[in-house]
């Protein structure tokens, strides 16, 4: 029974990966209109996290207390997981190819079972570290690495800045489950994820807010119209998908992922963000895929199979062998249990 539950979990995990791997890969799609149209790139970020945390103010007041309880989880989540993945993305593109970028961002997971293997000194399997090697080595052939490729120091830095910002949602989406002590001994239940995200968006919002200064903006854009491969779609539409799939749909799923699965599995599966954001383009902007990009995407899509795929152990084994540890085992390793539902 408990067997066929962990079963369950790991494939609700590995399905709401790809739902928040498919969610994110949107994003490109939908905003790339926007800035052909005159939008500043930063403030199409803003855009997208201040209206997702405005639609979320009713879960943020609905979990309250956390801002009591977890403070620095919260302001850790928005600064790292929201705006930092993304301000560092913003600023490394504009000093070195997009694909150069996307490539040292998603060597997050690699740098998870770096933190997982060194930093807690718990052991991961042969089988996930594979998948990572193939997944990186995929993507590097899905973004076409070796076009362009220009050695600027800063603009590779900022790109690891924002790989550095994933591995912090990552750990932070699989932290937040773990159960624990309150002040006074008693029990403590995990903070609510979706609380988690609300006040991560919030805080992300007022740090995007200090970045992007939206008070400059062409606010005028917004009610106009934006070409996407020779159609005119409202304006108002693209930045409706932005904020509503890209982002809160995206991030929901994302940490539900991350709690059902472990944060680098949920990390390898999300390496086919690029790949989704690639096809997504050839259909709806007319970005045609090469030959080495379809390898690069079957490659990524092998190495994700064979980390997930990897037999659970138990508590005390691997953490990357598989997300049994997550579902079946509760919260011992610091993820969802099964009544719980969490980037």
């Amino acid at each position: 029974m408990q067997a066929s539950s962990g079963f369950q979990g790991r494939s609700a995990g590995l399905g709401l990966a790809l739902v928040s791997a498919f969610a994110f890969g949107g994003s490109g799609v939908a905003a790339k209109p926007l800035i052909e149209a005159g939008l500043d790139p930063l403030h199409v970020v803003w855009l997208r996290v201040a209206g997702a945390a405005v639609i979320m103010l009713p879960v943020a007041w609905r979990h309250r207390n956390l801002v009591r309880e977890r403070p620095a989880l919260l302001a850790g989540f928005g600064l790292f997981a929201v705006a930092g993945v993304q301000a560092f993305y913003f600023a490394s593109i504009s000093r070195i190819p997009v694909g150069v970028a996307l490539l040292v961002e998603y060597l997050a997971p690699a740098l998870v079972l770096g933190w997982v293997r060194f930093v807690q000194r718990r052991p991961v399997t042969r089988a996930a570290a594979v998948g990572v090697v193939l997944a990186v080595g995929g993507l590097a052939c899905v973004v076409e690495v070796w076009s362009g490729l220009k050695f600027d120091l800063l603009g590779l830095l900022l790109a690891l800045g924002a790989a550095c910002c994933q591995v912090g949602y990552f750990v932070l989406s699989d932290h937040g489950g773990q159960d624990g002590r309150d002040g006074g001994g008693k029990h403590a239940e995990p903070p609510h994820p979706v609380g988690v995200i609300a006040y991560g968006l919030i805080v992300g919002a007022a740090v995007l807010t200090v970045v992007a200064r939206p008070w400059g903006m062409d606010w005028s854009l917004l009610g106009g119209s934006a070409g996407m491969n020779g159609n005119e779609v409202p304006a108002w539409l693209l930045l409706g998908w932005i904020v509503l799939l890209a982002t809160v749909l995206a991030y929901v799923t994302g940490v539900v992922s991350v709690r059902l699965l472990s944060p680098q599995v949920a990390g390898v599966v999300a390496c086919l963000e690029a790949v989704i954001a690639t096809g997504l383009a050839w259909v709806l902007l007319g970005e045609h895929l090469s030959a080495p990009q379809l390898i690069g995407g079957f490659v990524v899509l092998t190495g994700a199979f064979i980390a997930q795929s990897a037999a659970p152990k138990p508590p005390s084994g691997p953490v990357a062998s598989g997300v049994g540890t997550g579902a079946a085992a509760g919260v011992a390793e610091g993820e969802l249990s099964g009544d719980r539902t969490p980037h």
